[in-house]
């Protein structure tokens, strides 16, 4: 991981736009989207629809067009699913768990499942291997209406015509060491709040919605990883991430009053998966294949629940 730079601001005060400012001057590109993710959607041409559905346009950072993979012959009369990665930029097994997916295992699902993949939801993000847009802006708690947030302002013009047609939304997400030394720490600075640490779970775990929880669903997801990485313990107090377990290996938030993405579908399945790449146990590759296991169970338990 990358070396924290220092947190702009006065300890106690929200950020203004001089701080933000002087947080975004602070970001440089460390990799690049159009040699490790456009590259990779370009190849899938043959199998996908490639859709371009947006561009953020970051001045001197950057212009940034957005693509999903959408099944060829999309039939609506098929149940549909969408896979989304990369809403936080720097959490690189989601974005290369989607394509993974894409590459390897999506054609087991023609015409049974029509797909939409968005992989890399803020490219800006990750090139610069950050959680936040060049605003400060976690798109991960601004997929709202009239967003301003415009990563997820893309995604949801794309995918709001859809919702009531999805069945199935999966949204692949890791939790980093980094999220304890760099990101809480920054969101503390940037809200004028202190800054409460916390722990760093071990492992592979669910976050469902409360109001779909859908547990035999999170279970089944959790069995399919479990063979290809650990699934992480709860801390002493029953919680990962200062939430109550309600199963073993997964937790639940709020989607929609939160602003999460995988709120963003009427789908009665959703979940957010959270692969813990700094483990000693677990390598990138494992990382990006927990991703993809996890969404062949998303889908495959979709098909057989109707």
């Amino acid at each position: 991981m990358h070396a924290s730079p220092s947190i702009p601001g006065t300890p106690g005060q929200p950020w203004g736009d001089a701080e933000r400012a002087q947080w975004r001057a602070q970001q440089s590109r460390k990799r690049s989207y159009a040699d490790e993710v456009l590259v990779r959607i370009d190849a899938l041409r043959e199998a996908f629809e490639v859709i371009q559905y947006g561009e953020v346009d970051w001045g001197d950072d950057g212009r940034y067009p957005l693509f999903a993979l959408r099944s060829r012959g999309w039939d609506d009369a098929l149940p549909a699913a969408l896979v989304t990665g990369g809403v936080h930029g720097y959490e690189t097994s989601g974005v290369h768990g989607a394509l993974l997916f894409a590459a390897r295992h999506a054609a087991d699902y023609a015409d049974r499942m029509n797909l939409l993949v968005a992989p890399c939801v803020s490219p800006w993000a990750y090139e610069r291997i950050h959680r936040w847009n060049p605003q400060a802006l976690d798109p991960n708690r601004n997929f709202v209406a009239d967003s301003p947030c415009a990563e997820s302002a893309a995604l949801w013009a794309l995918v709001r015509p859809l919702a009531a047609r999805i069945r199935v939304h999966i949204d692949l997400h890791e939790t980093t060491d980094t999220d304890e030394s760099e990101f809480r720490p920054a969101l503390a600075a940037r809200n004028g709040k202190p800054y409460e640490p916390d722990t760093i779970p071990d492992g592979f775990y669910l976050c469902a919605d409360s109001a779909r929880p859908a547990p035999a669903f999170q279970q089944a997801i959790n069995a399919a990883v479990a063979e290809v990485t650990h699934i992480a313990p709860a801390d002493p107090d029953g919680t990962i991430i200062g939430s109550k377990v309600v199963a073993p290996g997964v937790i639940e938030y709020d989607y929609r009053a939160l602003g999460l993405c995988a709120g963003i579908t009427d789908a009665p399945y959703v979940t957010t998966t959270e692969v813990y790449p700094d483990s000693p146990r677990a390598t990138p590759q494992q990382c990006n294949d927990a991703q993809a296991a996890a969404v062949r169970a998303a889908l495959d338990f979709a098909l057989a629940h109707p």
